[in-house]
């Protein structure tokens, strides 16, 4: 979510006030079962970051990544879904929600096809440095990632390789129609002009106002932890954005603690400077978006 004025951030805040009674939803996975996900719509990738066709590649209209985005939309036909390609790789990054590890399966992938071709999975909390969770094959798409990681980790990324088990046809490689998150915290993701004046960490009056709603909202919700991120766009020096985005997720997390006890929920603080930028840091707009706060809200029980 981005919300670009305190009264959107306001209207959405209160949005959350129904999220714990929202019924999740199951979802067709594609081999006639079912999947439930907590979060619904919400709890799958949103974005391809990168895609690499395998050697042979799929048919022109199988080899579109963004068919592996969003919801399943597998029809039955030959649409809706993405070919890897003969050792294809596919990175996506979850934006409104994130990956966690909770009790029983964590994510499911949405293979295609009579078979689930064999593929690598990795997940990722920047992108940059991996976790291998192993091989996904035969009947095998929900995926346990507990063995592999520990409770309150987040993760943003998610990536697929496909280990060359067919390569032959039009359709080589594994078939990715969606990745949903079933182990799924809530994400908010806020600009940062949206809470503080440029270059300061003090919380602007309006912001600890719509934060103080937020904390409202929480109460009415099954979260126990809260984890929030500061970032910062490229402009300046390392230290001082590490600097700046640390003591403004400090703020926040600070205000939060006061309206929450830190008897029922876990708050924690995190600052990444510039790393992880949202957009291109070579514009004025891509700079503002880039400078944020994100809240992640990890649910369980109290």
């Amino acid at each position: 979510m981005k919300f670009e004025t305190i009264l959107s951030f306001t209207l959405i805040l209160i949005s959350l006030g129904s999220w714990a009674q929202e019924p999740g939803v199951s979802y067709n996975d594609g081999h006639g079962g079912k999947v439930y996900l907590p979060l619904g719509d919400r709890s799958f990738a949103d974005e391809v970051v990168r895609f690499t066709k395998g050697d042979p590649a799929a048919v022109e209209f199988s080899s579109n990544p963004s068919f592996s985005i969003g919801i399943p939309d597998f029809d039955g036909t030959d649409k809706g879904f993405v070919s890897l390609g003969c050792g294809g790789e596919l990175i996506l990054k979850f934006n409104d929600n994130a990956l966690i590890n909770i009790e029983g399966p964590d994510l499911f992938v949405f293979e295609m096809g009579k078979y689930i071709e064999s593929t690598t999975l990795a997940i990722s909390k920047d992108g940059v440095n991996w976790i291998s969770i192993g091989e996904i094959k035969g009947a095998k798409a929900e995926i346990d990632i507990g063995e592999f990681t520990k409770l309150g980790d987040v993760f943003n990324y998610v990536r697929l390789i496909d280990l060359k088990t067919t390569c032959k046809g039009d359709w080589p490689g594994a078939d990715i129609d969606a990745v949903a998150a079933i182990g799924s915290a809530e994400r908010i993701s806020l600009t940062g002009n949206v809470l503080f004046n440029i270059n300061e960490s003090v919380l602007k009056p309006e912001a600890k106002k719509a934060l103080e709603i937020l904390a409202q909202e929480i109460k009415k919700n099954s979260i126990v932890e809260i984890i929030v991120e500061g970032y910062t766009d490229s402009i300046g020096t390392t230290e001082f954005n590490n600097t700046l985005s640390m003591t403004r997720a400090k703020a926040v997390s600070d205000f939060l603690k006061q309206k929450l006890s830190t008897k029922t929920y876990k708050i924690e603080a995190y600052g990444y400077g510039e790393s992880n930028p949202l957009f291109p840091n070579d514009t004025k707009e891509g700079q503002e978006k880039n400078r944020r706060v994100e809240i992640i809200l990890l649910p369980g029980k109290k």
